[in-house]
């Protein structure tokens, strides 16, 4: 679970600015969207507001470039991602850390570079101790200008792994332009009584429970369609939503359908790739692959010797006679689709983050996926942070104040980021009227434009 994120000279962010998913001291309301984790309160969720182009989006792409940089690499189009209000900034540090919780540990780790020069300079990672005296514990570090990487267990470690660590640092040396969290998961055989697998630990947190989604990401695979006790959820959850859909079928296409429907390279290469896994198993087990695009959705089911069972899903219209294409379905329903695999597959320990949730959703069902989200993974440890435009959600009966952030675009086209809670409002105040009125900041500043005094070259 995230519990804090920090971000400095990225984008339209040039000093350090910070979300932390933190309880406010004086909030006694919705104490069902605080998690306990060792005794340490954590929210459930937060909401981003702004004006456009006041630095939402940037936001969250600064959580989503990040996990690239240390799940993957750092990219070539990162030259010109700085803060480029200032140019000095061009040889300043970026900076990324988080705070979060995975496997029974509190964690920071965090990273520097130079986007310009496309460099790392500085790494670290700590273990922090939110209800003790010492409240954190170097665990490593690391300065790529004099080469530097200290590890604070090595008194600790095994005669295996002082080996196995020192083999990896030294094949690192030199190295400026990958982080040594990405080295120490690659292909790196770290065992459950290392000392050494806080890496594998964190690592894993950023590449499988740290989720980003933009606006035209779809999310959802549908595997949880395929059992029968499933369905029948789904199918009271969609009916809650007021879509029009009263069923969820998965119905076989045949092998020519699927080509009739998908362009013919994409379905060969699918086919082809299916068939390829096959053949290099060495046993008789089944293989799944999935297609998923904005408009449609198949699972293909390979079989040793034999023609791959192809599915979709159909969607059942009331007293219509006969059945609905994914792809017929308007943009809201496909989106809310993909909304509700958050609520149903069922996944624990998830961070999901989300720019511009609202999109393509009618006001109240966006109020009530939020809603849902409390009721339904109350037990789930997953997190929920998103941006949108949506006043209609900054409703104290759905929101606690320090659930709700703001971004604001100074003169400057500099970005800050600032939570509710320092306003201190009533828990009877109307929060949206007063956002729109300008209470908080936030929102656009609007000129006003007399036509007839234009005269349309100016």
């Amino acid at each position: 679970m995230l519990i804090r994120f920090k971000v400095e000279n990225f984008l339209s962010f040039n000093e350090k600015q910070e979300i932390n998913m933190i309880p406010g001291k004086k909030m006694r309301k919705m104490k069902d969207h605080i998690v306990l984790v060792d005794d340490f309160s954590l929210l459930r969720a937060a909401t981003i507001y702004g004006a456009n182009a006041s630095g939402k989006s940037n936001f969250i792409e600064a959580i989503r470039f990040a996990k690239y940089v240390i799940t993957e690499k750092v990219p070539l189009s990162s030259t010109k991602m700085y803060c480029r209000t200032q140019k000095e900034n061009a040889n300043h540090p970026t900076t990324f850390e988080f705070e979060f919780y995975k496997n029974n540990h509190f964690y920071a780790y965090g990273f520097s570079l130079n986007l310009h020069d496309q460099t790392i300079l500085t790494e670290w990672l700590y273990e922090l101790f939110p209800k003790k005296k010492i409240s954190e514990k170097m665990l490593f570090e690391r300065e790529t200008n004099i080469n530097r990487i200290d590890l604070s267990s090595s008194g600790e470690l095994s005669d295996t792994d002082k080996m196995r660590f020192t083999t990896y640092k030294l094949d690192f040396e030199d190295n400026k332009s990958s982080l040594f969290l990405k080295e120490m998961n690659r292909n790196k055989k770290i065992t459950r009584n290392s000392k050494l697998l806080f890496f594998k630990n964190v690592y894993e947190w950023f590449n499988e429970d740290l989720i980003t989604i933009f606006p035209d990401q779809t999310i959802t695979n549908f595997e949880y369609f395929y059992g029968s006790d499933e369905n029948n959820r789904i199918n009271d959850i969609i009916e809650v939503f007021d879509t029009g859909i009263s069923k969820i079928k998965v119905e076989n296409v045949t092998l020519a359908q699927f080509k009739e429907r998908v362009p013919s390279e994409v379905a060969e290469d699918i086919i082809a790739d299916l068939n390829k896994k096959m053949e290099e198993s060495d046993d008789k087990s089944d293989f799944f692959l999935s297609l998923r695009s904005k408009n449609a959705f198949y699972n293909l089911k390979g079989q040793q010797g034999g023609e791959p069972i192809i599915t979709t899903i159909m969607l059942e219209h009331g007293n219509a006679f006969s059945d609905f294409e994914f792809s017929e379905e308007s943009d809201g329903t496909r989106r809310l689709f993909d909304l509700l695999d958050i609520l149903i597959n069922g996944e624990k320990n998830k961070v999901y983050i989300i720019d511009e949730m609202e999109r393509s959703l009618h006001p109240k069902l966006t109020y009530k996926f939020i809603e849902m989200f409390f009721e339904v993974l109350k037990d789930n440890n997953i997190q929920l942070i998103f941006t949108t435009h949506e006043s209609t959600i900054m409703d104290q009966d759905l929101l606690r104040r320090d659930e709700i952030w703001f971004v604001e675009r100074n003169k400057d086209n500099v970005s800050h980021l600032y939570s509710l809670d320092r306003f201190k409002e009533r828990y009877d105040k109307k929060l949206n009227k007063a956002y729109l009125e300008g209470r908080y900041g936030a929102i656009p500043i609007l000129k006003n434009f007399s036509y007839k005094d234009w005269d349309g070259d100016s």
